[in-house]
């Protein structure tokens, strides 16, 4: 009898003993370096119920939500976070932002910053130091799961094509086992409307242009895009899809859609259709250093720290080549440079155009090539036309769950096959290689999204 009054006790009790639990604050993804532009969640945990209390170096926020939302990291967002429910307040959260960026790069190779549910995307990773012992991580909703790369030797790039897009916002990001590099990260976003604003980059970075994108799914014809901040009108173009802000400040920050008059190629009636894109959330952030490279190609950097190497890249057809410390820089050429240590790096210097007749030499440092930071290609390959307005999803029947499919290692071999067909029935998890160029498979090999009229090569910004 005892024991049962005991027992009525406890379960009395445990109620209060759960809303004077000292709350705790916890951030997903759980980053070891954050970078600007990164998107975080800060979660305060320990009570189901009662009004949430945000600090930041002890001042108050405005926000009251459990979860906390940085939706593009940058300096000023470095500091201690607790919250407070209930009176009782969190241990502090320490969150340093740096002010480079980090040493790889991950972007869009083939699909769009906006997919349909259940389609896919392919992503290239590059980094100059070479990808042995990188793995890739994945954030859907509350879960996170690790994505292996088949990486053959130590290429510097090699493209990858996850699992099918099925839930609102999906974030990709890449490191190195050993904890001491990491990528920029890549956000999906998913919506089952005719027409979706995309924009170029995303986020924005402050001072920087902004592209925004009216598109819709089957068809290019486009004869009116009307954008919108908020629910006011503030951009009208006639026979575009496109809209440039040549400046973006805090001032653009917002919620932002667009609104398309369109047709199909193939259509045989006369009207036109007019349809509206999801709302996007358009954040601006501070942009990290740059390297800076004079006419006299000599490559500086002010706030840099003394410990960095200065690399140079000289552009070839549709990309940019690291230079071997072994090189000059005497030919003629397109040239750039940034300033590097282990785990970051500056964004770019400006380009500087070398004419044929001068003779520098300069002494670098680094080899391999040089990939892009923090960019979603303005214009990738493959698109959203294909013959008849219709659109064809990228294929994925008869695929295992949890199984992934590479395209092929860049700057290992240099090949240029086609594709092949994506093989199955591996290990979970693991992906497989197949060739370097977009071509119709069959049966369940990959085909790319095609728009009309689109460019035939992949187009670095």
């Amino acid at each position: 009898m005892a024991g049962g009054k005991q027992l009525l006790l406890l379960a009395a009790f445990l109620p209060l003993i759960r809303c004077q639990q000292t709350p705790t604050v916890s951030m997903l993804p759980d980053l070891k370096q954050v970078f600007p532009g990164d998107l975080l969640f800060l979660t305060c945990s320990g009570s189901s119920t009662g009004e949430v209390t945000w600090y930041l170096n002890d001042k108050v926020l405005k926000s009251k939500d459990k979860t906390l939302k940085i939706a593009a990291a940058e300096p000023k967002d470095s500091g201690s976070y607790s919250c407070e429910i209930n009176g009782k307040r969190s241990a502090n959260l320490s969150l340093t932002v740096l002010e480079y960026a980090p040493s790889a790069s991950l972007t869009i190779k083939t699909g769009h910053p906006v997919m349909r549910t259940q389609m896919s995307v392919i992503l290239k990773l590059e980094n100059d130091e070479g990808l042995k012992g990188w793995v890739c991580r994945v954030k859907r909703n509350e879960v996170i799961k690790k994505i292996k790369l088949k990486v053959n030797d130590n290429p510097v790039s090699l493209s990858f094509q996850p699992k099918q897009l099925n839930v609102m916002e999906t974030v990709f990001w890449c490191f190195n086992e050993m904890g001491e590099s990491r990528s920029n990260q890549v956000i999906i976003r998913t919506s089952d409307k005719r027409v979706s604003m995309e924009m170029y980059p995303l986020p924005a970075v402050a001072g920087e242009s902004l592209t925004l994108k009216c598109l819709v799914w089957g068809t290019n014809k486009i004869s009116q895009s009307v954008f919108y901040k908020g629910n006011s009108v503030f951009e009208t173009v006639q026979g575009s899809e496109s809209h440039k802000i040549q400046t973006m400040t805090e001032s653009e920050v917002g919620s932002y859609k667009c609104e398309a008059t369109y047709k199909y190629v193939d259509q045989t009636v006369s009207n036109s259709h007019t349809d509206t894109s999801d709302t996007q959330d358009v954040p601006v952030y501070a942009s990290p250093v740059r390297a800076e490279l004079s006419d006299n190609m000599g490559c500086s950097c002010s706030r840099c720290d003394s410990s960095m190497l200065f690399r140079y890249y000289k552009k070839t057809e549709d990309s940019w080549k690291m230079l071997d410390s072994n090189e000059s820089l005497d030919s003629s050429g397109t040239y750039r440079c940034r300033a590097v240590m282990h785990n970051m790096r500056t964004l770019p210097s400006r380009s500087v155009t070398k004419p044929l007749y001068e003779d520098v030499r300069q002494k670098r440092h680094g080899d391999n090539k040089e990939p892009e930071y923090d960019t979603i290609q303005l214009e990738a390959a493959g698109g959203r036309e294909r013959k008849g307005g219709e659109y064809e999803a990228l294929k994925k029947e008869d695929m295992k769950e949890g199984e992934y499919h590479t395209v092929g290692v860049e700057g290992a071999s240099g090949g240029d096959g086609g594709y092949q067909e994506l093989k199955k029935g591996q290990k979970e998890e693991v992906y497989h290689t197949v060739g370097d160029h977009v071509a119709a498979g069959p049966d369940g090999g990959y085909e790319a999204l095609k728009r009309e009229k689109c460019r035939s090569k992949i187009m670095k910004p």
